[in-house]
Formats: C-alpha cells, sequence, structure tokens
C-alpha cells in the first residue's frame, strides 16, 4: 500500500513567513501554481497552513487589506497534520472527516515533510474511498 512519504519524496511544497503579506503570499501562490501554501519560519517548524478559501473567506469576505495583513493573521494555525508513514487510504479518509482539501505531512517534532492535496489521489484509492463513502450513506 502505497505511503505519503512516497508521494512527498521529489516535491517541496511553498512554504512562506509567518509574516509575509496576503498579497506577496498570492502573488508566490500565483506563480508556483499552489493552491496552498504551508507557514513556517527558518525552523521549518509549520505553524499553520494558507489556502485560497482562507484568502476569500478570512480576507476578501471580511474586508481586510491583503498588502497589510500577515499570514499569521489568517492563517488555519492548527491544520490537521499526518507523519510521511500515513497510508494514501488513511490520508483520504482524514481529508474526508475533515472537509480538507489539503493536508500538511510532517515528521515527528514538527518539521515538514510536504503537503498532499485531493488532486494527488486517482485510480484505486479513491474508487475504494468513493466505495466506502456509498457504504456508509446506505447505512
Amino acid at each position: 500500500m502505497r505511503k505519503l512519504s512516497d508521494l512527498v519524496r521529489d516535491r517541496r511544497p511553498l512554504i512562506l513567513e509567518p509574516a509575509m503579506t496576503i498579497q506577496n503570499a498570492a502573488r508566490h501562490m500565483r506563480d508556483h501554481r499552489a493552491g496552498a501554501a504551508l507557514v513556517a519560519a527558518d525552523d521549518m517548524q509549520l505553524r499553520g497552513i494558507f489556502t485560497r478559501g482562507d484568502a476569500v473567506r478570512r480576507v476578501l469576505a471580511e474586508g481586510r487589506d491583503p498588502a497589510s495583513t500577515s499570514l499569521e493573521q489568517v492563517m488555519t494555525s492548527t491544520p490537521r497534520t499526518v507523519p510521511p508513514s500515513t497510508t494514501v487510504i488513511e490520508a483520504l479518509r482524514i481529508m474526508h472527516d475533515c472537509g480538507c482539501r489539503h493536508l500538511p505531512v510532517v515528521e515527528r517534532g514538527g518539521t515538514i515533510a510536504g503537503l498532499v492535496f485531493r488532486g494527488d489521489f486517482r485510480g484505486r484509492e479513491l474508487d475504494r474511498i468513493e466505495e466506502e463513502e456509498e457504504i456508509w450513506e446506505q447505512i
């Protein structure tokens, strides 16, 4: 069974500083074609996650100024995380249960190992999750 360590091994997630403004973060996300960025300082310890949804719900909808609002003010500061040893199926279950599309992968101690998102998963794993969802709906 595939582990998340297989998915994140050769990828580098977008990691931004907590003090960065939303405007600059959005530019970095655009340039890297990223729907989410992990937030960490120089120590590479996960501080939070910032997604496109956060930009809409916590910045635009609240009328905050993207040029003066920092990531640390609007990020999700306690995102659900998983270790690299997590299986793909387990990660999909967690994402389904928490209603999130992005899942930070962290080593023991909080060091960032990577980031997976719903679009990373295809084939048998998604089919299996869909089958499980149908079973739970019938129950």
